[in-house]
């Protein structure tokens, strides 16, 4: 009891003090608890009480990730994957096999050490790829696809690859042992998959009637660790059972309740896990053959690079996405480490290749993060020659884009940039829509939208859509640092270009206004506009005082709306339904530039000063006092004639 208790609080002070630091690094925490590890385990420090149990205690943090990753998927989307993983990552692994089997009999090892190596090193570490495209949300992008497919076919691939490689040390007939095997794993599968379509949801519904918030988090717990049970007694891998309770749990409407509830969980046993994963370093070999060592975890690093490259763009996907494939499976995992005790334990291999492998394995886990989570720049870097292809798209945006002005580029085109292409239409404001998923842009396409293949965060991507010609550029994903990219490519292609954002919350607000978003929108606040409107009608609170009071909190937050929002007993006049939004970038050589807004009498001409932005000073509602300088951007608002006359005043050829 003692020992377990010192363990945990080890442990959870390790993690601390790894992922605090690393952070302030603005280096990935997992790399911090890989190194705390390496530190404190047997080979160097040695203060972990007892590194065997602590890994055991960390398995269940690959359970909980892979539950986790099984909740993004449905049934559906597992039949969508099937080529990915059975075709794919089948490929990826008899691939390494075969590989294997030629290097052991180039280096003399003999075939069946050459066999199990390959199998070995087919492995690839499901715990740290998974947590990072997770984290990155590159799990439905095409090298995301591709990565999780063959991870999985590696985690089924482990069943057979425990038999197979004892039954290469014995020499004896494997065939019977590998169909049984086989029989047995689709009995188990499919079994759990039919009756636990069946059962689940009416089970969730059972629980879910009581209100209790313990019993739902209990039953979460039963669910996840009862198939992960049932899936390592048939042979199979606790994460795989995981990863199916999240697919099945994914079909029911608790599936968001679900993933909350066990976040806390996953996340702090994957620290732990990836702490019990640095215990296995022996530092005391790395010193002794650091040289050796370095040369075997760069080949590899190297070989499985190459190898899953190559296989990955005759799958007939972009160069790119191929390469970035091939980073994020390069690495050892840690069901490899496995096959590599069992490999040793029989002995195919001696005791210093076992030695020199699981050295050179760990250390390509350790790089692991870094490879996946820059591999993006580790691409662009390896693909100079790719600009051919580049070009390509970058024309074929430029031609769909000639002869169009005014419009409003649409970057990104999901639900949100779907739907707002809809009411542009309705208001026939021209639009072009950039999106980087080819399915959904052919789909779009063949629907007769405007819509083009690119990335929205390059700046030459934005010159081919007319980025000078558009009237405003919409930014419909929630991804923040795609968005201060695309902020960026814009400051510098056309400075006071309007640009609205959308972003999940406030968090990111300021960075965003700072980078240069004229408004940002966030989802959270108007789903509370909407949530508090409805609970105050219910409540019995009359129709115009809650409609008011959501004009007052919108003319607050968006304030270039100020002054826009009448109540339903207020007439418009035909004036008043004609006023526009005008933003104008301040250039040195205006008239306008060193005046105060009191000596420009813009009010004489039916227009007002929404706001002044100032390299990124945001103020609404400027007096009369305020000197107007180069590279302000200034919101007019008026009917079209005096926003003329209001150019014209203020020095715009």
């Amino acid at each position: 009891m003692h020992t377990t208790l010192g363990l945990i609080v080890f442990l959870l002070a390790a993690a601390v003090l790894a992922s605090a630091l690393f952070r302030a690094l603005n280096l990935p925490a997992l790399l911090g608890y890989i190194a705390i590890g390496v530190i404190t385990g047997p080979s160097a420090l040695g203060l972990a009480p007892n590194p065997e149990e602590t890994r055991h205690l960390a398995e269940f943090g690959v359970v909980f990730l892979m539950f986790s990753i099984g909740l993004e998927f449905s049934l559906s989307k597992l039949r969508v994957m099937r080529f990915q993983v059975f075709g794919f990552g089948g490929l990826q692994v008899v691939l390494s096999m075969l590989f294997g089997l030629t290097a052991g009999l180039a280096l003399g090892l003999g075939w069946a050490a050459g066999v199990a190596l390959g199998g070995v090193l087919a492995m690839s570490s499901t715990a740290i790829v998974s947590k990072l495209l997770a984290d990155q949300n590159e799990l439905e992008q095409t090298h995301g696809k591709l990565i999780l497919g063959a991870l999985l076919f590696q985690d089924l691939a482990v069943v057979p690859l425990l038999i197979f490689i004892p039954s290469l040390a014995s020499g004896s007939d494997m065939s019977g042992e590998l169909i049984r095997a086989g029989v047995k794993a689709a009995i188990v599968l499919g079994l759990i998959l039919m009756l636990g379509q069946r059962l689940l949801r009416p089970w969730f519904h059972l629980v879910a009637k009581r209100k209790s918030t313990e019993l739902f988090m209990l039953n979460v717990l039963f669910i996840t660790l009862g198939l992960a049970y049932a899936t390592d007694m048939a042979g199979l891998s606790l994460a795989l059972g995981a990863f199916v309770a999240g697919v099945l749990i994914s079909e029911t409407e608790y599936r968001y309740q679900v993933e909350s509830d066990i976040r806390p969980f996953r996340d702090v046993l994957m620290g732990l896990f990836f702490i019990s994963v640095g215990m296995l370093l022996d530092l005391h070999l790395v010193a002794q053959h650091w040289g050796g060592l370095l040369l075997a975890t760069t080949a590899l690093i190297g070989v499985k690079f190459a190898l899953i490259s190559a296989l990955a763009w005759a799958w007939r996907v972009p160069l790119h996405a191929a390469l970035r494939t091939g980073l994020g499976l390069a690495q050892g995992g840690e069901f490899g480490l496995v096959l590599l005790g069992l490999t040793g334990k029989y002995g195919l291999i001696t005791p210093d290749t076992e030695q020199t492998v699981l050295a050179a394995m760990m250390l390509s886990m350790i790089a692991a993060p870094i490879l996946v989570q820059y591999s993006h720049l580790i691409v662009r870097r390896l693909t100079g020659g790719e600009w051919m292809q580049r070009a390509q798209d970058v024309h074929a945006i430029a031609v769909k884009s000639f002869g169009v002005s005014g419009h409003v580029l649409l970057c990104g085109y999901g639900r949100n940039g779907q739907g707002l292409a809809r009411m542009l239409e309705t208001e026939n404001v021209p639009f072009m829509a950039l999106d980087d998923d080819p399915a959904r842009v052919a789909a779009a396409v063949a629907a007769g939208d405007n819509v083009v293949f690119g990335d929205s965060t390059r700046t030459e991507v934005l010159m081919a859509a007319g980025i000078r010609r558009a009237r405003a550029v919409a930014i419909t994903f929630a991804d923040a640092n795609a968005a201060l990219k695309v902020l960026a490519a814009i400051k510098q292609l056309k400075p006071g270009m309007p640009v609205i954002v959308r972003t999940i919350d406030e968090n990111d607000l300021d960075r965003l206004k700072e980078a240069g978003a004229t408004e940002v929108v966030p989802e959270v606040l108007e789903g509370a506009l909407m949530l508090g409107s409805q609970t105050l009608l219910m409540a019995g609170v009359p129709l115009g005082t809650v409609l008011k009071r959501i004009r007052q909190m919108r003319e607050h937050r968006y304030s270039s709306l100020r002054g826009f929002f009448s109540g339903l007993d207020e007439s418009d006049n035909a004036e008043s339904a004609q006023e526009r939004l005008l933003p104008l970038h301040i250039e040195p050589k205006m008239r306008c530039v060193g005046k105060t807004l009191g000596e420009l009498k813009l009010e004489a001409l039916g227009v007002t000063v929404v706001a002044v932005r100032r390299h990124g000073i945001r103020g609404s509602d400027p007096d009369a006092d305020t000197v107007l300088q180069a590279g302000d951007i200034v919101i007019l608002r008026g009917v079209p004639e005096g926003l003329s006359a209001a150019e014209l005043s203020l020095g715009v050829v």
